[in-house]
């Protein structure tokens, strides 16, 4: 029998005996002794080499709907028209003549032993590559390493996008541009931010016309993703290759599971250094840290504080860890009660911004601090992170705070409804009869109380500064020529903004 070989047409092809026949090696066979009518050199490049899934014998007027596409059809007669031939040369069909001598069931028979010859060479191709990969899955690097067999196997570029939304590895390396890894990255962080486990194909590089289809598998339990696997030209793949994608699948989820409790664990410890290092108590922790990840940040020192929501917690893990190891170490987190708590080096202070955006959420970020100001730079990390919480705004850093002073503190539920009810007189006022004593009098406490100034800034006559202030007074029933007075009335208007 013929020898043909089935290949992907992928990156670092990898040739699998096959013997799916073609009408090529029907044409080819001695003993059939086929002869083709129309001219090679007038067919399709692939009219002799597409794989026959059938050979049918049929005398119908019309036999179409009895026939599936790659069928070749066997009808008797003692003469070919040239009609026929053309036609088939028009419609790049292939058209041979049988001999007389030579039965049609031969020619069947050929196709059925070569189609399950070649469902045993897949199977066969199947098992060994599933046993390779579960060698591979059993190496120091298993993961790296069942990745690698996977692409060497289906001759397709393999990548491995994880929790935190980052390629943690591809094989063959480099084997992908930049391009489509961005598309690849960002529909995979779509995927894990949706939470749900899902399969999806990508087309990528079509702008820069270079397309190449990718098929994107989700690795985890909904609710808990544990990263994508990125698989490219899966398109090519026959029944055989899926299975040996659906074993990898099943093993890289395994394996990450596995990576998952060693986290809880590493985060357990995390936990207790974290507490170590906010009590000033760094002997153990720099000792245990620097074996386990590398030596701790050196100050000045920031705390960045977040909330860790459970639907966030894993993801945000890993993008931290990612961050120790670019660093290595020189940064260091660990959960506290419902928070994460990240001590960094001042010039990774832009950290905070990416937890922000990455996952938004509120992050508080403190002052820079010396080695043993840690528990005062947490302090503010926290206070920061309440205003963070209160306005939304993302990152909001104790500095933005202070520079307001203490009575920006004020600025809370119980406070502010105290403050609208001491200021509910002139806002009512400014409701019903159309004036401005609220902004009046927040321009008029800005400036010291000096009507001139205030008057500038509000481009109004001095005197009518004068005449809105002498109402609020007799509508709050304050004289605020006084500090006291005044310096209460500047606390409402901070603690209604």
């Amino acid at each position: 029998m013929l020898d043909i070989t089935y290949k992907h047409r992928a990156r670092g092809i990898r040739e699998v005996p096959s013997v799916q026949p073609t009408v090529q090696t029907l044409l080819a066979r001695s003993e059939l002794d086929l002869t083709l009518l129309t001219p090679a050199d007038a067919l399709p490049a692939d009219a002799l080499t597409a794989h026959v899934t059938w050979a049918h014998s049929s005398d119908l007027a019309d036999p179409t709907p009895f026939l599936d596409d790659g069928n070749v059809l066997l009808t008797t007669g003692t003469q070919f028209e040239a009609d026929l031939v053309d036609a088939c040369t028009r419609e790049g069909l292939p058209l041979f003549e049988v001999p007389y001598r030579v039965p049609f069931i031969a020619i069947v028979r050929f196709v059925a032993d070569a189609l399950a010859e070649d469902t045993y060479a897949r199977h066969t191709w199947s098992l060994a590559a599933q046993r390779a990969i579960s060698l591979a899955a059993l190496r120091p690097d298993g993961l790296s390493a069942t990745l690698g067999e996977l692409s060497n196997r289906i001759g397709a570029w393999v990548g491995l996008v994880d929790a935190s939304g980052s390629l943690d590895r591809e094989a063959p390396e480099g084997g992908l541009g930049q391009p489509a890894l961005g598309e690849i990255v960002g529909e995979a962080r779509s995927m894990l931010r949706r939470g749900q486990r899902a399969s999806r194909t990508l087309m990528t590089g079509e702008s820069v016309g270079q397309p190449q289809r990718m098929t994107l598998q989700t690795l985890g339990s909904g609710g808990a993703l544990r990263g994508v696997l990125a698989i490219g030209d899966s398109a090519e793949l026959d029944q055989a290759g899926r299975e040996v994608v659906t074993s990898v699948i099943a093993l890289a989820g395994l394996a990450l599971e596995q990576n998952r409790d060693l986290d809880r664990a590493r985060g357990h410890l995390r936990t207790g250094l974290l507490r170590s290092i906010l009590a000033a108590d760094l002997a153990l922790a720099e000792r245990v840290a620097g074996e386990m990840w590398g030596p701790l940040p050196t100050a000045p020192l920031r705390i960045a504080v977040t909330d860790a929501p459970p639907q966030h917690l894993d993801r945000l893990a890993e993008l931290l860890e990612l961050r120790v190891e670019e660093r290595d170490g020189r940064l260091f987190f660990g959960r506290d009660d419902d928070t994460v708590v990240v001590v960094l080096e001042d010039a990774d202070a832009a950290l905070a911004a990416e937890i922000a955006t990455e996952f938004e959420l509120p992050v508080g970020i403190s002052d820079a601090v010396p080695a043993d100001g840690i528990a005062r730079a947490h302090e503010q990390a926290l206070r920061a992170l309440d205003r963070a919480r209160e306005t939304g705004s993302g990152v909001v850093a104790f500095d933005e705070i202070s520079r307001q002073g203490v009575l920006a503190l004020l600025a809370r539920t119980d406070a502010r409804a105290v403050a609208l009810a001491t200021l509910a007189p002139l806002a009512e006022h400014d409701a019903t009869g159309g004036t401005s004593l609220v902004g009046t009098m927040r321009a008029w406490l800005e400036h010291g109380g000096q009507f001139d100034a205030t008057a500038h800034a509000l481009g109004v006559h001095r005197h009518t500064v004068r005449s809105r202030i002498a109402l609020a007074e007799r509508l709050l029933g304050r004289d605020l020529s006084g500090f006291h007075a005044r310096a209460d009335l500047w606390a409402a208007l901070l603690a209604v903004d």
